[in-house]
């Protein structure tokens, strides 16, 4: 190969990560590298992480909620309410449960300041006799990035 046919391919290669690395690092496509090569849960928990959104404030009216006594087998849901108190929108990327038997479900647009929304959460007691104390974590661009929302029940057996 000739010295300048080398050095042509050598420019378009270097010319070609760099593009790719400046497309990455700044933040035009926070997803395309990972779901490309199919990443793993911590790449997953990356991109879920909203350290490149601007800082707000969440404020739940209650982070705990008592069900009382319930049957086994019923299915019990609330709805926890909170505003955004900051003066940036909030950005809600995740809400997880612990276990398969709490279902939570979150507002996906962005929530303004100064207004609110509620995370609802639902129990299934199917095959939980006694005493739960179940915890959905929540994941924002909040001040506090990850919080806990809970909620206790004592499931009577059938």
């Amino acid at each position: 190969m000739n010295q300048q046919l080398k050095a042509i391919l050598l420019t378009v290669l270097t010319l070609s990560c760099f593009v790719i690395a400046l497309v990455e690092l700044s933040g035009i496509s926070k997803t395309a590298f990972f779901n490309k090569f199919n990443a793993s849960e911590s790449a997953e928990a990356a991109i879920k992480s909203t350290s490149y959104l601007p800082k707000t404030i969440i404020e739940f009216e209650t982070m705990n909620h008592n069900f009382g006594t319930i049957k086994e087998g019923d299915v019990v849901s609330y709805a926890y309410k909170f505003k955004n108190i900051g003066n940036k929108p909030l950005v809600i990327t995740d809400a997880k449960a612990a276990c398969g038997c709490t279902v939570p479900s979150y507002p996906k647009e962005p929530i303004l300041p100064e207004t609110g929304g509620e995370i609802v959460v639902e129990f299934n007691s199917n095959g939980k006799p006694g005493h739960q104390h179940k915890g959905v974590m929540i994941y924002s661009n909040a001040q506090e990035s990850a919080m806990q929302i809970t909620f206790d029940a004592e499931v009577e057996k059938k």
